[in-house]
């Protein structure tokens, strides 16, 4: 969207119209043609009707407040999840840190009392800065991106707390903040005929601004976070910071770096979000972090993504009764079905029996048992599941999920039960 396109849209009458846009057909084209009938140029109805997708879109990250926010493609994106973000607020707060006794309690009212102040550099359309405000602080909020900037402002209007404002992170004073947070853009404008394209960013040295400079502003906070994606490689983890991997509802969202007082334990650890939350550091490995390879048992156990992106997957064998089905493959099996906290960590599937790898005997297999519908999953295995699936061409029949993996040297299908 540009800046012209925008400020239309901030029209107040045009926004009240995208509030009473469901009052139109369900059909876009159709759509598209009442707007215009209406009076409404060709760029404000494509942003209408932009809006109007991106606000359903993003209610599995902002819930209700989605319907009264606006966004860019990117940015929702990138947008942290609601309860996600709440837990960087948390971090970045202090709250549930270790403060070592009463020392210092009774240091006076005026610190009792003082609003913690949070600079998020990199904004986006203000998810992160929303939570942050939400749980009381005084939030200043930038992004280099003019449109972006102007979108945060408006999402974050109803927070007295809160401002945006269109700057680069690079050219903020952070020196005066209690706290940081960084969220780097990771995504560039595609070159070529489609201009409107975008495309990820790999080097961290590209992104806006570079990680070498946001570490190195972190480094000198009082506390500080880094929002990256869960892809970063461990050797870019300061040895100053805690790098925690997070998953919500079962998939991986984010990697972050805590710095200072943010930072509760160096290393790294897994943050699992769901109906059950758990928490697991690289404390938690085996002392002797052996593989840990077994025979097969009677349970497979998928690890949370998290804890595999954190390298953490041993951490859940002693909880779990639990050890490794190959030494590079991040599934674990035992006899004993998971119970306790730990289980909150894995997806378990019982194994119900050992098929062979290839297609016409797997495919035999299959009919032999009356199983015709099949959910393929894999680790490894060089297969493409969808492809698998057509060539198996199985009647109508039992679901079951076929797990391909390797047990030793050996290539096998499991064939198994979800729990």
């Amino acid at each position: 969207m540009d800046p012209q396109t925008l400020t239309e849209l901030l029209d107040v009458s045009v926004l009240d119209r995208l509030d009473r846009i469901e009052d139109l057909p369900a059909d876009e084209l159709a759509r598209s043609s009442a707007l215009r009938k209406e009076g409404y140029s060709a760029e404000v109805t494509a942003a209408l009707l932009t809006q109007a997708q991106l606000r359903k879109d993003a209610v599995k990250k902002l819930g209700p407040f989605a319907e009264d926010m606006l966004f860019t493609r990117d940015g929702l994106a990138q947008a942290t999840r609601l309860p996600v973000a709440a837990h960087h607020a948390r971090r970045l707060l202090g709250e549930g840190k270790d403060t070592g006794g009463d020392e210092g309690a009774d240091d006076s009212a005026d610190a009792a009392d003082s609003t913690p102040s949070i600079a998020d550099l990199g904004c986006g359309i203000g998810a992160d800065s929303f939570a942050f405000a939400g749980m009381g602080a005084q939030v200043t909020a930038v992004d280099a991106d003019e449109v972006t900037a102007a979108i945060a402002t408006f999402n974050l209007r109803h927070l007295a707390n809160a401002s945006a404002a269109h700057a680069r992170a690079e050219d903020s004073d952070t020196s005066t903040f209690d706290a940081l947070w960084f969220d780097p853009a990771r995504r560039t404008v595609g070159k070529g005929t489609n201009s409107g394209s975008t495309a990820r960013i790999f080097d961290p040295e590209d992104f806006s601004p570079s990680l070498s400079w946001v570490i190195d502003k972190a480094l000198a906070a009082k506390a500080a976070g880094v929002k990256l994606g869960p892809a970063l490689d461990h050797s870019l983890i300061p040895d100053e910071a805690e790098a925690q991997w997070v998953s919500h509802l079962g998939e991986v969202v984010e990697v972050c770096l805590y710095f200072g007082e943010a930072r509760q334990r160096p290393g790294r650890s897994a943050l699992v979000m769901g109906e059950r939350t758990l928490l697991v550091h690289e404390d938690d490995l085996p002392a002797d972090d052996e593989d840990g390879v077994g025979e097969l048992g009677r349970y497979l156990l998928e690890p949370d993504g998290a804890i595999v992106r954190a390298g953490l997957v041993t951490a859940l064998c002693g909880p779990l009764q639990a050890r490794r089905v190959h030494p590079k493959i991040a599934y674990l099996t035992t006899d004993v079905e998971p119970s306790g906290p730990a289980s909150a960590g894995v997806t378990t599937y019982e194994v119900t029996d050992v098929l062979p790898a290839k297609i016409p005997s797997l495919r035999k297999a299959l009919i032999s048992r009356g199983i015709g519908s099949v959910v393929i999953k894999k680790r490894g295995a060089d297969i493409v599941p969808d492809q698998v699936r057509r060539q198996l061409k199985l009647p109508a029949g039992d679901k079951a999920t076929l797990v391909f993996t390797r047990l030793g040297d050996r290539h096998v299908v499991l064939l198994t039960q979800p729990c």
